[in-house]
């Protein structure tokens, strides 16, 4: 059984990765609807600004922490979380499951060129996958029907959608009682990764939790506001968390 811990307002499941499959394995055969999501100090930080993406996070079927520092936070608040669940090596390892068990999968964001490398990476990296389709992560109001109509008739079991936060809650919080699909996880940068566009940090840096560090030195001028400027107000909320 789930158990849900809270941390700075957002209501996380303490799952290992083997647990967190197993989760995802029981949703897809039940046919119905489950929107997933994972959390780390930036979007906690949002969450805490917006009490609509605090409401979605929150009402999400899984809810995995994807960043080192939360972990830490979760010890010091006397919640210990069992392990850290990165979004990328779920995601992966979900690609990976639905070759082997015929589930079929849709991509969606990120730009045309990468989003189509994905796709044939995939294809080649394993020749039984289904893959539904895929899509880039531009579309207008005026195209999203129509998106959201070819997503659904293309009967997909596992979405995967790279696009960035809260537009990706809020499309999902919209649309996922029409779409039906029994899982639904955004993936973050993984498409960028998978792609070779962004290169991930080595094990040792990963293990140590300074994978963010490794990230802003690759786009220093594009990250250096989110990490030194946004996520320092994620100090302050545990100072506080913890003080109350």
């Amino acid at each position: 059984m789930k158990q849900r811990i809270n941390i700075i307002g957002c209501e996380i499941d303490n799952l290992s990765m083997e647990e967190t499959l197993q989760t995802i394995e029981g949703f897809i055969y039940s046919g119905q609807s489950h929107q997933h999501v994972v959390v780390n100090v930036d979007k906690i930080v949002k969450a805490n600004k917006d009490p609509h993406l605090l409401r979605i996070i929150n009402e999400c079927a899984l809810v995995n922490v994807d960043g080192m520092p939360v972990v830490w936070a979760s010890y010091l608040l006397g919640k210990p979380l069992k392990e850290r669940v990165a979004g990328i090596d779920l995601f992966e390892k979900l690609i990976q499951r639905s070759a082997e068990k015929a589930w079929r999968i849709y991509f969606l964001g990120a730009s045309e060129e990468i989003v189509s490398t994905v796709n044939h990476i995939y294809q080649q990296k394993y020749p039984n996958i289904s893959i539904a389709g895929y899509h880039n992560g531009y579309w207008t109001t005026e195209e999203e029907p129509g998106l959201v109509a070819q997503i659904k008739n293309s009967q997909t079991q596992l979405l995967f959608v790279a696009l960035s936060s809260p537009q990706k809650e809020n499309f999902l919080s919209t649309y996922q009682a029409q779409l039906q699909i029994p899982f639904v996880m955004g993936v973050g940068g993984s498409f960028d990764v998978i792609a070779g566009k962004i290169k991930r940090a080595p094990p040792w840096i990963q293990k140590i939790g300074f994978e963010w560090f490794y990230r802003f030195l690759q786009e220093p001028r594009r990250m250096f506001k989110r990490y030194f400027i946004e996520d320092m107000a994620f100090f302050w909320l545990l100072v506080k968390e913890f003080l109350r």
